[in-house]
């Protein structure tokens, strides 16, 4: 991978003489510094800063560069995400600049508050004046620089490029980088940066679009797709197409090519444990463990029984000196004997003794009697019912009310009883002739089942409809769906509100009267009740019918699924163990759509030039010297910036700056030798020129001249 970080700490700072420069490469990816003269930058890392928060103590640390995720496991980074101080290819935010700056230098091995050495720094192209000047007061102020220079990246790229002979003097640099892209011209081996041409699009872009594409995709992967992962996936897998319409309708036609050129990426995935058939022994283990428990609960249900056993003999033993007393007692006692008890009479007493000795026989495993056979006549139990009022007590005249009561609620008990065994004995035969009826034409019978709930299920949903929306229309026959509050109303409360609308002039009078005496709010309390509703309470017999349908066709009909009220399908959901093709991300169209990008920025909403546009652009700036400028510059256009590593990038620039430019002309494009860091090989170079000390804006300048000395600052043929 093309984007290595190093952030080892160098250990030959104090080697360097103080007069030796110091060169950092601020790209809006990635910081580089190093020193001058020297092939490779000695430290790299992101150009960015995050500020997470300690789980447990909830301490803030600012963590520069990549981060380790070994130690972020320990803190929330929820809420703060990577932060950058560029804004497009802009320092705005030099603040974190300033933290940038101090991890750098510190990775260096700088041990001191000033730094004492010359230092270059790159920017991009016509840098506004405000960002040159906070940049020059925060190395001047904080670090005590002797000296800075200011120079383009595209243009250290370009000419180093050109001492390796790889291009000419009279050529174009076009440079994609992280946030923009830019086309430099030259001239006899100068940049002519009043022709230069840029467009807001680069190797961000890019890898949002691309995590963007694959979040649509595959929406329930979002949490996998991480800014680096996507970074990743970019530089291995994303190409330009030559022909992006062609490639467009290679993947949709589904041509064996576009099967070929399709790469998968498969997630981390942990395939569904296997149940494995128990072995004898763990079969053996979990009977003993049945038997066990089993034997427990007999233990508990033996010692629950002797329980009852003795609660029931200690219930019969005082019954029966109850009933003791009352023999033994006159008419007058026997009522306040009774008081002092539950029971209401000495036939209470005795109907309780039967039962409980029936209740002890059958905890006992005996053979319990005849309760009908036990159990006193009606006359006997209500034999207060028929005697007159006059010739009882008081206590016996509620004695018979209870009787009363206790005989209509026991004969009221008993017929709902008969009739619940009359419906149940018609339910069995009804059961039992459709289950004879099936066995004779299963199908036919299947069918009518279907039919039958199909019908009832409209039938249920069309009245559901006509209860919400009374069946009616406003007026305006839209088909919005939309009812108003009196659409939604039954005819009853329809009634109810035309009286109330109408209550004021019920009386013959023209004027609104209604509410000054209290019997006009009768009327609310009248119109309050729900009588409408009362249906809505009993059970409707079609759902009823519905559900025993339902039930039918699920014990009989593999392929019947009851759906839920409202759904409109009846089929079963169909569920699956989630398979390894399930975790597998599939890039298609979205390995050539993203990049392309560069040369078509209204895919994505920018209405700017692309690549091979701004070649022609540029050409077009250039000051008149001659027809054979535009021909000598074509002839050498280098690429260079990280957003150029593109396969088939040449080709496609190549074809789009042929269709601009005149036939014939010649066209030749080179790639750099490496355009990463070819722009800071450039610029160590440069600062180790000899000339280089008076091409520096010094201290000492910066406080006598001030910032905006800044402004007609050019430090050399490689800054504006």
């Amino acid at each position: 991978m093309p984007f290595i970080s190093k952030i080892q700490r160098q250990s030959d700072y104090s080697s360097f003489s103080s007069d030796h420069p110091i060169v950092i490469d601020n790209g809006g990816s990635y910081f580089r510094i190093g020193w001058a003269g020297e092939n490779d930058p000695r430290v790299i890392f992101r150009n960015i800063i995050q500020r997470p928060r300690h789980k447990i103590t909830g301490e803030t640390i600012t963590v520069v560069g990549d981060h380790n995720p070994a130690l972020l496991k320990y803190f929330d980074c929820t809420r703060s995400g990577p932060r950058s101080a560029f804004d497009g290819n802009v320092v705005y935010q030099f603040e974190i600049m300033e933290y940038i700056l101090d991890f750098g230098l510190d990775r260096l091995g700088a041990d001191q508050s000033e730094i004492n050495h010359p230092v270059l720094i790159t920017e991009c192209i016509c840098n506004p004046v405000q960002s040159r000047s906070k940049m020059a007061e925060l190395l001047f102020e904080t670090y005590g620089v002797p000296s800075v220079a200011f120079g383009v990246d595209a243009a250290f790229s370009y000419k180093y490029n050109q001492q390796l002979g790889i291009c000419s003097s009279d050529g174009l640099a076009v440079c994609s980088g992280f946030n923009t892209s830019h086309v430099i011209p030259f001239l006899n081996g100068e940049p002519v940066y009043e022709a230069c041409c840029r467009t807001n699009i680069g190797g961000y872009h890019v890898t949002d679009y691309l995590k963007q594409l694959l979040s649509l995709k595959y929406p329930h992967h979002m949490s996998n797709f991480t800014w680096e992962k996507i970074e990743d996936l970019k530089m291995d897998h994303c190409y330009i197409a030559p022909d992006y319409a062609s490639e467009v309708r290679l993947f949709q036609t589904g041509d064996k090519k576009a099967e070929e050129k399709t790469r998968c990426w498969q997630l981390p995935w942990t395939p569904a444990p296997v149940e494995e058939a128990p072995s004898e022994e763990e079969l053996a283990r979990k009977a003993a463990l049945r038997e066990k428990q089993g034997q427990r609960l007999r233990e508990m249900a033996e010692a629950k029984r002797f329980n009852r056993i003795n609660d029931l003999e200690n219930e019969i033993r005082e019954l029966d000196m109850l009933l003791q007393r009352l023999r033994n007692a006159t008419e007058h006692d026997i009522s306040s004997i009774l008081a002092k008890t539950i029971y209401t009479s000495k036939q209470d007493t005795e109907s309780a003794l039967v039962k409980a000795t029936q209740s002890l026989r059958k905890a006992k495993g005996e053979p319990v009697e005849s309760v009908d056979k036990m159990e006193p006549s009606s006359a006997e139990k209500y034999n207060l019912i028929n005697v007159p009022d006059e010739m009882l007590t008081p206590d016996q005249l509620k004695q018979k009310r209870k009787q009363l009561f206790i005989k209509s609620t026991s004969e009221a008990r008993q017929q709902k009883k008969q009739k619940q065994l009359e419906e149940e004995l018609e339910r069995e035969r009804q059961k039992k002739l459709e289950e004879e009826r099936r066995l004779e034409n299963p199908e036919q019978y299947l069918e009518e089942l279907r039919a039958k709930h199909r019908d009832l299920s409209e039938k249920l949903e069309q009245r559901k409809r006509l209860k919400t929306n009374g069946g009616h229309t406003n007026g305006n026959n839209n088909g919005s769906g939309g009812v108003g509050r009196g659409e939604r109303l039954n005819p009853s409360q329809r009634e109810r509100m035309r009286l109330l609308t109408t209550a004021a002039f019920d009386r013959g009078k023209g004027e609104d009267t209604f509410g000054t005496r209290d019997e006009d709010w009768q009327l609310y309390k009248l119109m309050s009740r729900d009588n409408d509703d009362d249906d809505d309470d009993r059970s409707d017999p079609d759902e009823a019918e519905l559900a025993r349908i339902s039930t039918r066709l699920q014990e009989i009909d593999p392929n019947f699924f009851k759906s839920e009220p409202g759904s409109s399908t009846s089929e079963a959901p169909r569920f699956r163990p989630l398979t390894k093709e399930d975790f597998q991300i599939t890039f298609g169209v979205e390995r050539f759509r993203c990049p392309e990008i560069l040369f078509n920025p209204n895919l994505i909403g920018l209405d700017q030039a692309g690549l091979d546009e701004m070649v022609g652009i540029s050409i077009r700036r250039l000051p008149s010297k001659g027809e054979s400028v535009g021909e000598r510059i074509t002839d050498s256009i280098l690429l260079t910036g990280g957003s150029c590593l593109f396969p088939g990038m040449s080709e496609r620039l190549e074809a789009g700056i042929r269709m601009i430019r005149p036939c014939g002309a010649r066209i030749k494009i080179f790639k750099a030798s490496d355009p990463i860091l070819d722009a800071w090989r450039g610029a160590s170079a440069y600062a180790a020129a000899l000339q280089f000390p008076q091409q520096t804006f010094s201290r000492m300048d910066y406080y006598e001249k001030g910032e905006d000395w800044l402004r007609s600052y050019r430090p050399g043929r490689y800054s504006i």
